[in-house]
């Protein structure tokens, strides 16, 4: 399976608490809920394309419970979101949630190494693995090289403070743009897929005159 991170970002890199106030105060972060008021059909819409490629899901633990405490709760029928995560296959990663307190079926905890586990997870048949929040998980897999697509709502909002997607001490990556699912929605929000073509170096180059005409020198 491909492995997709699915995430919602400020303008200054913040996937933090996007959704309520309470959602996430780690750190104590206290400006959560600044996603709904750009909230919009447009933005549903880009989300739930998102959901139709799932096969399977990917938590942290933290997420886990966030999401666990509210979509089994959603019981439309036709809520596609609600339908993927509370039937599709789960997993976990916790070293200290039990089998039995991961009872948002069906579920799986992996424990280990959560790179080797996510490897195996992989190789499954079935279109993508998708993971959703779970920012510690998010940077354990981005340094090792394992996530195949960036799914990213990026709003025209700066937080100044919180979790970001990329922090300090990242891996440098570069990536390319898949045009035909990235654009500007109606309202600012900016949807973005990327997919990553270098990780640990980045390239470089310079602007520099050259016969009396500006000129750009890649190293």
């Amino acid at each position: 399976m491909l492995l997709s991170v699915n995430t919602f970002v400020s303008l200054d890199g913040v996937m933090q608490g996007p959704g309520a106030p309470d959602e996430d105060r780690s750190g104590g972060f206290d400006r959560g809920g600044w996603l709904v008021p750009h909230a919009s059909t447009h933005t549903n819409e880009v989300v739930e394309g998102w959901f139709r490629e799932a096969d399977a899901f990917l938590f942290g633990r933290t997420s886990f419970g966030l999401l666990g405490g509210y979509w089994p709760k959603v019981t439309e029928p036709d809520n596609l979101i609600a339908t993927k995560l509370n039937t599709l296959p789960k997993f976990v990663v916790s070293s200290t949630l039990t089998d039995d307190e991961a009872d948002w079926r069906p579920t799986t905890v992996l424990r280990g190494d959560v790179a080797d586990q996510v490897r195996r997870l992989k190789e499954l048949p079935g279109r993508e693995l998708q993971v959703h929040g779970s920012w510690q998980l998010v940077q354990a897999l981005h340094q090792a090289g394992l996530v195949d697509v960036y799914r990213l709502l990026q709003y025209p909002v700066v937080v100044g403070t919180g979790k970001r997607l990329f922090p300090d001490g990242s891996a440098p990556a570069t990536f390319t743009t898949v045009d035909e699912n990235s654009r500007v929605l109606p309202g600012g929000v900016v949807s973005l897929t990327l997919a990553p073509t270098s990780l640990g170096a980045i390239a470089a180059g310079a602007y520099a005159v050259q016969d009396g005409r500006s000129a750009t020198v890649l190293d």
